[in-house]
């Protein structure tokens, strides 16, 4: 299976399942390690976070979806945890999150003629995350953000 189309397969299902334990998927990630397939998921709870005793308990009942599905073919490996501090900003509600809070961006294309900018999230509406970099006010088109993260001080 195409590793796209098995990507967008994993992350419905994890994130149905994820959904139903009051959770949301934050992120997955396939990667040919060696000789198998390393699936790793980030999951948190919308407000709060999860522990590793529940890391470990989701691990296991994820796997035994993932058996029961049988959606990766060959030996693989699972991987639960929290995203931690350092959580990647993906989604619009991610950033809505961050409201005045400051982020390092980094773009797949330039935005005022540069790829990486950091400043404080004001405001995001209609597919845009309004950022304040020094005097500046920038509009970042999420189709943009190729990566987007907390500066953690």
């Amino acid at each position: 299976m195409e590793r796209d189309v098995l990507i967008r397969e994993l992350e419905g299902l994890a994130g149905s399942f994820l959904e139903g334990k009051g959770l949301e998927l934050v992120e997955l990630d396939c990667r040919n390690e060696g000789q198998r397939m390393v699936v790793r998921v980030l999951a948190d709870r919308v407000a709060g976070s999860i522990t590793i005793g529940e890391c470990a308990l989701f691990c296991r009942s994820l796997k035994d979806l993932l058996e029961e599905k049988n959606i990766i073919s060959g030996d693989y490996l699972l991987e639960v945890s929290s995203p931690g501090l350092d959580r990647p900003l993906k989604k619009e509600k991610d950033f809505l999150r961050c409201l005045d809070k400051e982020a390092v961006f980094f773009l797949n294309a330039p935005v005022a003629g540069k790829i990486q900018w950091q400043g404080v999230i004001r405001k995001v509406e209609e597919g845009n995350v309004f950022v304040q970099s020094g005097p500046e006010l920038l509009e970042l088109p999420l189709v943009k953000i190729n990566k987007a993260k907390l500066v953690i001080l």
